[in-house]
């Protein structure tokens, strides 16, 4: 089993673990620090799962262009898995189903779960909680009694998933992490931006026209300097947290 994912706070990472527990060994790459620079020839008797947080209703762009050219499938069985703020997950799952379809894969299984949301960390504090995480458990279960079943290069159906498959552009996000007079200038966070905004000479400085606000450097700031600030921010947060307190449950499709 081949398990890919985004995993910018550890989120992704844990939904994408707690959904493959049934499984035997997995084989893991997080396109954080291993960002597919190569080719993956995936035999047809090899399933994967593709995991991926949702920014703005899709997958990051990023990680849409390395999928797409690099993920090569010959007839197998995938998994799409969608992991977002519990505000929704727009068309993410209807992307992520059409470019693994599209690359030689046949999805027979795709889930939407939710997790803390990465800008706005009041909402969906705390989860993937305990009901979240049986969520995924039994999801996988049922995963795995659909691929036990599988047969490659057998009749296959795409299964039907909310969201557009005409997509627009990605769109931009309006808020950015800043770093505060506590910054080391360990260089954590600029090692680990996925999209080189954080310059190594001037860490406490971040590049808006690059950044995609996945939160990776909050997550590993050791003085938590790196966060979203200003009263803009704060005025969205009231409204964003007042809008999306309404808890959300996960979605599963086959």
């Amino acid at each position: 089993m081949l398990s890919l994912f985004f995993s910018p706070r550890g989120t992704t990472k844990k939904s994408a673990r707690a959904i493959l527990r049934p499984f035997g060994p997995v084989q893991e790459r997080d396109l954080l620090g291993r960002p597919l620079r190569e080719d993956i020839d995936v035999p047809a008797e090899e399933p994967v799962l593709v995991a991926m947080p949702v920014y703005a209703g899709r997958i990051p762009q990023g990680c849409r262009e390395q999928l797409a050219a690099h993920l090569k499938g010959r007839g197998g069985p995938a998994i799409a898995v969608a992991v977002y703020g519990n505000r929704d997950y727009d068309d993410a799952l209807a992307e992520l189903q059409d470019l693994l379809e599209g690359n030689g894969f046949h999805v027979v299984a795709a889930g939407a779960f939710i997790g803390r949301h990465s800008i706005f960390s009041n909402v969906a504090a705390g989860r993937p909680d305990e009901a979240d995480l049986a969520a995924m458990a039994d999801f996988g279960a049922r995963c795995k009694a659909v691929l036990d079943a599988y047969v490659p290069g057998g009749a296959h159906t795409p299964i039907a998933l909310k969201g557009r498959h005409d997509l627009p552009p990605h769109k931009s996000v309006p808020f950015h992490p800043t770093a505060g007079d506590r910054c080391m200038k360990c260089n954590a966070c600029a090692n680990a931006c996925p999209a080189g905004a954080i310059p190594i000479e001037t860490p406490w400085v971040t590049d808006e026209s690059k950044c995609i606000s996945c939160g990776a450097c909050i997550y590993l700031c050791p003085t938590q300097t790196r966060q979203y600030r200003g009263e803009s921010y704060e005025a969205a947060a009231k409204g964003f947290e007042a809008k999306c307190a309404q808890r959300r449950e996960p979605e599963v499709f086959f």
